[in-house]
């Protein structure tokens, strides 16, 4: 559609790359389908080919659509779940910020081995096969990660996510115990809404932001990846609001301390 525009319009790939500030490299593989044009890009192209309104909030609408990629678990199980760890981590290494919302269960960034291996041991009927040791390896590998000092990583926990009863007790202390270790690095900030905050938004979905370029939310059946500037800024805003209400630094480590001492008591009682 935008190579039809263009040249309806009369114009040369070189001369819409230069009102476009973009190289005609880029418009060649736009148009070939070799590259996906961001919306910003389609915004560009359509203002420089004067495309009426209705039209080209048309192809805007699109390329949103484009931009929005959905990975289903039992498609990555043909080829390995073990695998998808391997992106993530590969993404994480692409990443200077990287921040997490979760309100379920704490980021494999953070996890103990132990935590780690209950969490990715299927327990629900319908699950694809998975090689858990594999797994296990792989997300561990991720953490290699936390060790670069010029990285920021800023993770935001539920209270619910700390207390979840995932895996025993005794792998729930260790793991509290992690989270409490994270605290002390430098480059980790890890903050926790308590039960009795007010938060006027839900907490629906896990979702990462890496640096201003990607989102990943995570489904039940799958994750969504999102790379609409749009939808990036909007996470990184609804990111900011949950951890307005959380505790932070020293009162986040004290209240780690707290839930802590609530599972070691619950193991003592024999619960």
């Amino acid at each position: 559609m935008l190579r039809e525009l263009r040249r309806a319009a009369g114009l040369s790939g070189e001369r819409l790359a230069a009102r476009c500030a973009m190289s005609q490299a880029k418009i060649s593989r736009i148009e070939t389908g070799k590259v996906l044009a961001s919306v910003i890009d389609v915004e560009q192209i359509v203002a420089a080919l004067a495309v009426p309104d209705e039209a080209a909030e048309k192809l805007v609408a699109l390329a949103r659509i484009a931009n929005v990629g959905y990975t289903s678990w039992r498609s990555m199980a043909r080829t390995g779940l073990w695998r998808g760890q391997l992106e993530i981590k590969a993404l994480h290494e692409s990443s200077r910020v990287i921040r997490q919302f979760l309100p379920a269960i704490p980021s494999g960034l953070l996890q103990t081995p132990d935590y780690a291996r209950q969490v990715l041991t299927s327990t629900m009927k319908g699950r694809p096969d998975r090689d858990v040791d594999r797994m296990v390896e792989a997300r561990l590998s991720w953490q290699q990660v936390l060790e670069e000092s010029d990285r920021q990583f800023k993770f935001v926990l539920t209270e619910q996510a700390v207390r979840w009863r995932r895996a025993p007790l005794s792998v729930l202390i260790g793991q509290s115990v992690n989270l409490l270790a994270m605290t002390e690095r430098r480059n980790v900030e890890i903050s926790i809404i308590p039960q009795s905050a007010e938060v006027l938004a839900s907490p629906l979905n896990i979702f990462v932001i890496y640096d201003e370029r990607l989102v990943t939310v995570e489904l039940f059946s799958g994750t969504v990846a999102l790379r609409d500037p749009q939808d990036v800024a909007y996470h990184a805003e609804l990111f900011e609001t949950f951890r307005s209400r959380a505790y932070q630094g020293d009162e986040a480590a004290g209240f780690l301390r707290s839930i802590t001492d609530d599972f070691r008591r619950a193991q003592e009682m024999g619960s």
